[in-house]
């Protein structure tokens, strides 16, 4: 695959600690939700960051399927991404469950399933969810 951009982040102090694009745009505090044992503090988790990137790829994938079949989508388009995280059956860690809802105002319903069914295929998260693609690891 031909690489076209790269993002880049760090993340210290673990899920309460800080998380920081290489560019600095990105500065957010993390915290750990009361349900995994935090404080409920004001900050975000990977999860909340995970659903908004996937979101907004999701979003961007859905215009570009509909830009090729010449629909229009409107600018109210929202994309809802839902990521539960919970311990893994085998009991070895943690795993993550998604579920995507579109809300297309204005377009069919029956379009708007096959525009959607097109962008899971089109969209790099998806895709990566679908594929369970390898990630490698290393120490710097």
């Amino acid at each position: 695959m031909a690489i076209l951009y790269t993002a880049q982040a760090s993340a210290t102090g673990g899920r309460a600690g800080r998380a920081v694009s290489d560019n600095g745009v990105l500065d957010v505090t993390l915290t750990v939700p009361k349900e995994l044992g935090g404080d409920g503090a004001t900050g975000t988790n990977p999860e909340q960051m995970f659903a908004a990137g996937y979101s907004a790829c999701f979003l961007g994938a859905l215009k570009f399927v509909a830009g090729k079949e010449k629909v229009k989508i409107p600018e109210d388009t929202k994309i809802t991404t839902r990521v539960g995280i919970g311990p893994r059956e085998d009991g070895t860690g943690f795993g993550i469950e998604v579920a995507i809802s579109a809300e297309i105002p204005g377009v069919e319903r029956e379009l708007a399933e096959k525009l959607v069914a097109a962008a899971h295929i089109v969209c790099p998260y998806s895709h990566a969810m679908r594929t369970s693609t390898e990630v490698p690891v290393s120490v710097a």
